[in-house]
């Protein structure tokens, strides 16, 4: 009964976000996926004036949905463990960050490795993490790292980059 209006919503979208055109009304209907590479992670923990720390504190509000894997997780808890020591953050602070992470985003599973397709590794990571969430955007101060991410129709903005898109910054 319904499915013509689903399929003519599933068409309607428009690539830069959420908009969905149902008798000329403009509804926000559909969470935007992103996947955030480890940098926007360590650089929203090293300073609370940044774009990094802004965009992790919006997480929860609805306008976009964090993507994460196990792989991932386990390397922003490498990373930020390490580089918390350096910043004088405590393990325990670390964790319930990662924590709240995990509970605000949709875990995924990677059943299918895109490996080898970007330089770096663990790049392949933040990128079998999107094109298993059908994300939109890859969230990361290293665009010129995921040369080749369009190839899965996904755009690699800086945290900057996706706030002024979305309408969070100005």
């Amino acid at each position: 009964m319904f499915e013509p209006i689903v399929e003519y919503l599933r068409l309607a979208r428009v690539k830069s976000g959420v908009r969905r055109y149902f008798n000329s009304i403009v509804y926000n209907t559909i969470m935007m996926e992103v996947v955030l590479d480890t940098n926007v992670f360590i650089s929203a923990l090293r300073s609370k004036r940044g774009a990094s720390f802004k965009l992790l504190s919006l997480i929860d509000n609805g306008n976009f949905r964090l993507n994460i894997s196990v792989p991932l997780f386990i390397e922003y808890e490498s990373v930020a463990k390490r580089e918390g020591k350096k910043l004088g953050i405590s393990d325990r602070a670390i964790n319930d960050i990662l924590n709240y992470l995990l509970l605000v985003s949709r875990k995924r599973e990677i059943f299918f490795l895109w490996r080898p397709i970007l330089k770096d590794p663990k790049d392949d990571l933040v990128l079998e993490v999107a094109v298993e969430s059908n994300s939109e955007f890859i969230i990361s101060y290293n665009k010129k790292d995921f040369k080749g991410s369009d190839t899965f129709g996904i755009e690699v903005l800086t945290p900057k980059e996706f706030m002024l898109l979305r309408g969070l910054m100005s």
